[in-house]
């Protein structure tokens, strides 16, 4: 069978003789072997393995995506984000890595929004309280500066 794993921003595998493909969707585990019937399934965050005529075997975490049997020899995996490696420790401690990482990404961008959203709000209170005026040049902001109610 032929396979083939794509991100939106790489083809990370095309492997031409993979006799043997294990997967997770949402109903559970599930292998593909040559001749399968035509399917098409999402997949969840999990580990795809596949053998290859040498007997290798060969692994990608995906952070789901969408996988597709066709004609009984084609294999097509999209997903978001996937990380190769055919070393499944190696594989792990990457997979783990980047986790900690997007997630210490997203605290930071978490921790910003709230500093502006604070900020913000401190700026209204002197505002409503007269201690200060926008910073827009030249907007009317009383009867001195032409304005009429």
């Amino acid at each position: 069978m032929k396979l083939t794993i794509t991100t939106p921003f790489a083809i990370l595998v095309e492997a031409a003789e993979v006799t043997h493909l294990r997967a997770e969707d949402p109903t559970g585990q599930f292998g593909i072997l040559p001749g399968h019937a035509d399917f098409l399934t999402a997949l969840i965050p999990s580990v795809v393995s596949w053998r290859d005529a040498g007997g290798t075997e060969h692994y990608i975490a995906v952070r789901g995506g969408v996988l597709e049997v066709s004609g009984g020899d084609k294999i097509a995996i999209a997903a978001p984000e996937a990380v190769a490696d055919d070393d499944l420790a190696r594989l792990e401690g990457d997979v783990v890595t980047r986790l900690r990482r997007r997630q210490e990404e997203e605290q930071a961008a978490h921790t910003d929004a709230q500093r502006l959203y604070v900020a913000a709000l401190h700026q209204m209170v002197r505002f409503l309280r007269g201690k200060s005026r926008p910073a827009m040049p030249g907007a009317p902001l009383g009867p001195g500066d032409g304005f009429t109610a």
